[in-house]
């Protein structure tokens, strides 16, 4: 049934998915990231990742809300992702007093690095999958990507 907005009304069942879906999605991370030696410590890779994905730069504070910590904890993070040479800082243009954070090439290097050794862990997995199942998985991607696309372009 949709309702007003044109979305489907909510069904009990999408909470439950919702749930295993988040739960699946943190176990295999922990599953890919136990099995492999990180050139750096995990948070640093996720933070990274978090910069990447802010094509134009993000502030401090706007990283420290979408990482959940305080805003001396994020300045610590980015400052030692500086000193490895993986972020910069560059002069806010809509704000003389604000810095933007922005991932390097470096950066850019070694995050592709953790998420190739991650992947290099699940890879034979998948390959031990039946056909069916790897189908199922590749659809399942795709409707991922659009879950992700609509909770990044929304705020509700």
């Amino acid at each position: 049934m949709a309702s007003m907005s044109g979305r489907r009304a909510a069904d009990p069942t999408d909470a439950a998915l919702g749930s295993e879906l988040l739960t699946l999605a943190a176990r295999l991370n922990r599953l890919a990231t136990s099995r492999i030696r990180l050139p750096l410590p995990w948070a640093q890779a996720r933070l990274l990742g978090t910069i990447e994905d802010r094509h134009d730069g993000t502030r401090i504070s706007e990283l420290a809300e979408l990482e959940h910590c305080s805003q001396p904890t994020m300045t610590t993070q980015v400052r030692r992702l500086e000193e490895a040479h993986l972020v910069t800082r560059a002069a806010d243009p809509e704000d003389a007093r604000a810095v933007l954070i922005r991932i390097t090439p470096e950066g850019s290097l070694a995050l592709a690095r953790v998420r190739a050794d991650r992947a290099a862990v699940i890879e034979p997995r998948i390959r031990n999958l039946s056909a069916s199942d790897r189908v199922t998985l590749s659809a399942a991607v795709g409707a991922l990507h659009r879950l992700i696309e609509d909770m990044a372009s929304s705020r509700d």
